[in-house]
């Protein structure tokens, strides 16, 4: 399953885990106990159900779960999901999602939507198009039905030391706005690696 283009969701997922992840980050809802603020994300990832096809569960107790499934083959890489979100009333909304990624290894195009279904409503419209080499992972995606562009690119420095660098550009359309964040990592032992 690791020869084709991937999921809509591995666009520009390299630079986006020097830049974003591994830092703490709060859901917006979230249990509190006295001092505490907390949430449990749980998951659960089987593969190969049939030739092509894989399953995740996951759930971020209290803010959301889902049930994904996920096909991928040479050229096509497609999710459909359904779950609950949490909102601010305390409720929970039921979120229908679909994704599709077409191309190869090096080029792939593809497209995320998201049915938030009591208000029968589109609630999330995506894009994009990724360049994956040796040398460089580029992308180019619209976010926020179709009001925020964004450009991601990294490059591995030495696969040794996982030493990275990565660059992304964020322009919103409707506010004219446009933020650059700039990133690397590097591995200092082979459990601990430093980003800044």
């Amino acid at each position: 399953m690791s020869g084709g283009p991937g999921i809509y969701f591995d666009i520009g997922k390299k630079a986006k885990d020097v830049l974003h992840n591994d830092y703490a980050h709060q859901s917006p809802i979230h249990f509190h106990y006295q001092f505490m603020d907390w949430n449990l994300d749980l998951s659960c990832k089987v593969d190969e159900i049939v030739p092509g096809f894989r399953s995740i569960f996951k759930c971020t107790i209290p803010d959301s779960g889902k049930v994904e499934l996920q096909y991928l083959n040479k050229f096509i890489g497609m999710t459909g999901c359904i779950g609950l979100v949490g909102n601010t009333e305390g409720g929970y909304d039921p979120v229908v999602s679909c994704s599709g990624l077409i191309g190869t290894r090096i080029l792939s195009l593809g497209a995320n939507v998201a049915l938030d279904i009591p208000t029968r409503s589109i609630s999330k419209l995506n894009a994009g198009f990724s360049f994956n080499s040796a040398f460089l992972v580029a992308s180019l995606t619209l976010h926020d039905m179709f009001d925020t562009l964004k450009a991601t690119c990294y490059h591995e420095v030495n696969p040794l030391t996982k030493t990275a660098i990565a660059a992304e550009v964020k322009h919103s359309l409707s506010l004219n706005e446009t933020g650059v964040t700039i990133g690397a990592q590097h591995a200092f032992f082979s459990t601990n690696i430093g980003k800044g």
